[in-house]
């Protein structure tokens, strides 16, 4: 099994390290031995395992080169459809590490997958879960830590 390193922006990455911490407090302070009371604590035990990989191979607020490609830790924006007015802007990284108001879609995800490695205006094409097909344009792709979000006025 080979290990991928994951880009977690440092607020991500403090917030993982709370929800952890919270995890290990309440698997800890646990005492009744009911059947429901146990499968929480699985399902608690197997959060904690995912962070605990997170965590381990997360690369935190280092922003990729300025290449202009699509990687995690890239605020991409992308277009649908041959439409350049229906356009979407997010954050390639960790799903569950999100960031303010910006979206964050996983490199696992269909859109993630199809998107990654791609140059501004190249297209992709990736499956929806109803199975439809989508086709996607990078318009532009730039470091996290170099993306000045849009301020309503």
């Amino acid at each position: 099994m080979t290990t991928q390193r994951v880009w977690l922006t440092p607020a991500g990455h403090e917030r993982l390290q709370q929800e952890l911490h919270t995890l290990q407090e309440l698997v800890n302070a646990a005492t009744d031995e009911d059947a429901n009371t146990l499968d929480v604590q699985r399902a608690r035990q197997a959060r904690i395992h995912e962070i605990h990989e997170l965590l381990g191979n997360a690369v935190v607020g280092e922003d990729p080169p300025d290449d202009g490609i699509a990687e995690p830790g890239m605020v991409l924006t992308v277009s649908y459809d041959d439409d350049p007015d229906d356009t979407e802007t997010f954050l390639l990284g960790v799903r569950g590490a999100e960031v303010g108001d910006l979206e964050v879609y996983s490199v696992d995800s269909p859109l993630g997958t199809a998107i990654a490695g791609a140059r501004p205006g190249e297209t992709r094409t990736y499956q929806v879960p109803s199975g439809a097909t989508v086709q996607v344009t990078l318009v532009s792709a730039v470091p996290y830590g170099m993306h000045h979000p849009t301020v309503a006025g």
